[in-house]
């Protein structure tokens, strides 16, 4: 008897660029995203200040095909599941800050877990294109992209509009090109929107904060960009 495509065992396989098993992959890629409106943060440390925790806040929930929920931040040059978080100074994820009640946790609240899964469910996608856009969220968290230039003696930062969930699991911070503005404000969907991990020139994603702190040529902020860029 012939075996099927369907029956062999993926966990055998492996993706070549992140060295994970193609089983592995399916089961952790997004498949439905919901805002955070309620100011709930990650919590993360680094062995710089080991005293310390710092905190970012949360832009959204994601689903993943195995049923996991996890809050999604901007960090560095991607959009990232919290426990993944890692950083040039061995930053780590130290779990779920809810500054409201000043309490620690560490799983999705269980209200966002019900809504997430529900909407899966409800708006379940049948489709094989690999960049079929499933959701388009705005950014409710004032990101910012870092856009760079000659090695970066010209750097541009500009507002992440939205945030894009492709059906195969990607998600992409999207960009608006002045040039192709033809009405305000710009909404999720519009025609100018561009993908900033798509730009030769984008660097990296910041929330505002840091972003101020960079337009004003805040000391620390600039040498935080410097420890970037010297990165291997």
């Amino acid at each position: 008897m012939k075996s099927s495509p369907d029956s062999h065992n993926h966990d055998n396989v492996v993706d070549m660029f992140t060295g994970k098993s193609l089983q592995s992959i399916v089961d952790t890629r997004f498949v439905r995203l919901s805002p955070e409106l309620d100011g709930l943060e990650v919590l993360y440390s680094n062995d710089t200040h080991s005293d310390k925790l710092f905190s970012l806040k949360i832009l959204c929930w994601g689903l993943r095909a195995n049923g996991e929920v996890v809050g999604l931040v901007p960090w560095l040059s991607d959009i990232i599941a919290s426990p993944d978080i890692s950083d040039p100074l061995n930053g780590r994820w130290e779990g779920y800050y809810d500054p409201g009640i000043d309490e620690i946790f560490y799983e999705a609240p269980i209200h966002k877990v019900v809504e997430l899964e529900t909407a899966a469910e409800y708006y379940e996608i049948d489709s094989d294109e690999p960049d079929e856009v499933v959701q388009e969220l705005p950014d409710t968290i004032g990101t910012h992209a870092v856009l760079a230039t000659d090695d970066f003696a010209n750097i541009t930062l500009t507002e992440v509009i939205s945030w894009r969930l492709l059906n195969n699991g990607d998600l992409q911070g999207m960009l608006a090109d002045e040039s192709k503005v033809e009405a305000t404000p710009i909404l999720p969907g519009d025609d100018c929107l561009y993908t900033a991990q798509g730009s030769e020139s984008f660097k990296y994603f910041f929330q505002h904060q840091i972003a101020n702190k960079i337009k004003a040529e805040d000391p620390e902020a600039l040498a935080a960009i410097s420890l970037l860029v010297d990165r291997p």
